[in-house]
This record gives structure tokens, C-alpha cells and sequence, in this order.
């Protein structure tokens, strides 16, 4: 064994006057040295409570539609108030008044018709009226088909913007930056309705959703989920 003058001398002396010496640890041989690789587990087995697989199912047979994660159940499906719909059919009544005053311009005198003449001209006058209300129809089927969608994992929108024109905006909660909801004008607090506002990180994507009934309920109730959500708690609902 190779001597080393250098430490052989005392780096210090005891309380009985005992030299104290510092001996360096030997190097390890580097073809010694063994490489441990640790491989993190990319699908972890997460267990599923029985009652979350059953609200799964629940809402997977509620809401056919929706595509949702196993061990994923919807907490609260938002409609839009019906008052919007005050909106679509006050437009039917005014078009269809204006269509049924079309007779009165011909009995006036301005405008002269035969027989046949006035016969067609009801059969469009009716046909004016269906196409009116039929329009009406398909408004409020589309307006009723936009949804909010509330899970224990994320936030679902589906948008209806026609009969053969729908898509979902999906947004985890884990990313919800910012959720609130704002009210305007006395029809919003006599009636109770308003929108909801969602903001994301990183992106600075913001989503938002009108008609939204009872919409200071709606973001507490968000808000709640995002923040157990992000501390690992479970989500009642």
C-alpha cells in the first residue's frame, strides 16, 4: 500500500492530545461502475372504485354522445335558458304578421287579381307561413342542442350551429386557468341567466357559454372541481 506523505501528518489533536488524521476515500474503479436505468411505467393500472365505474356507465348510457374516458361521469349537463328561445319565435311572429298582411295590399285595390290569379297567390301565402314556422323549428332544435358538460376530468361544449354543422370543444380541468360567469342587464338577474367564461394555460384560449341558467351555481361548482382536481382530491358530484 502507497504511502501519502500529505496525510500522514495530523489534521488535528483530540481533547487527550491524540493526533487526529484525514484519509481520503479511494476512488471507485470507473470499470466498476454499474449504470442502473429506471423505466417509468407509461400506463400505470389505475384502480376504479366501483362507484365511479358506476357513474361511468350511468353516463355513458345518458349521454350516448359524449366521449368519455374510462372511469369519466358527467357531474352536471347545463342547458340554455329557454328565454332565448323568446327571441327566435318573436322573429317568426313578426315575418309571418308581415306575410299575412300581403292580402290586404290586393283587397286595397293597389294590386288586381282574377280568380286564379288570387287562388295561387294563397298557396304561396301558405307555403310562406310553413317555411316560416318550419325555420322557427329548426332554430330552436339547434339552439336546445348546444350544451355544457361538466365531468369529474373535464369540461365538454358541444356546439350546434345548424342541423348538419356540430362540434365539441373538450378542455381538461387540470388546464382551466380561469372559469367565471358574468351578468348583464335587469332580463339577465330578473330571469337568472348569464355566461360562463373559461380561460386555459399557455395558450391563452378562452372559451365561453350564453344562456347559461343559474350561472354563479355553474362556476362554483366548476371552480370546486378544477381545485380538487389539481390537488388529487375526488370530486363530489
Amino acid at each position: 500500500m502507497n504511502q501519502d506523505p500529505e496525510h500522514d501528518k495530523p489534521v488535528a489533536y483530540d481533547t487527550e492530545g491524540r493526533p487526529l488524521y484525514h484519509r481520503p476515500s479511494p476512488q471507485p474503479n470507473p470499470k466498476e461502475i454499474q449504470n442502473v436505468h429506471v423505466v417509468k411505467d407509461t400506463n400505470p393500472n389505475i384502480e376504479i372504485s366501483d362507484e365511479v365505474m358506476r357513474k361511468h356507465l350511468d353516463s355513458k348510457q345518458k349521454y350516448p354522445n359524449l366521449n368519455l374516458s374510462e372511469g369519466e361521469y358527467v357531474i352536471s349537463a347545463v342547458k340554455r335558458h329557454p328565454l332565448g328561445l323568446i327571441s327566435i319565435w318573436l322573429s317568426v311572429v313578426v315575418v309571418s304578421a308581415v306575410i299575412l298582411m300581403i292580402p290586404l295590399v290586393f283587397q286595397s285595390g293597389v294590386i288586381g287579381l282574377n280568380a286564379n290569379g288570387a287562388l295561387f297567390g294563397s298557396a304561396i301565402l301558405i307555403a310562406l307561413l310553413v317555411l316560416v314556422v318550419l325555420v322557427g323549428a329548426v332554430a330552436t332544435m339547434v339552439y336546445q342542442a348546444n350544451r355544457f358538460f361538466l365531468t369529474n376530468e373535464s369540461v365538454i361544449q358541444h356546439i350546434q350551429t345548424s342541423l348538419f354543422a356540430q362540434n365539441d370543444q373538450i378542455v381538461s380541468l387540470g388546464n382551466i386557468e380561469d372559469a367565471s360567469y358574468k351578468q348583464v342587464g335587469i332580463l339577465q338577474m330578473l330571469f337568472g341567466y348569464g355566461s360562463i367564461r373559461l380561460s386555459t394555460q399557455g395558450d391563452e384560449t378562452t372559451y365561453k357559454y350564453n344562456w347559461v341558467i343559474n350561472p354563479k351555481k355553474q362556476i362554483d361548482q366548476l371552480n370546486n372541481a378544477v381545485e380538487a382536481f389539481k390537488n388529487g382530491r375526488p370530486i363530489e358530484g
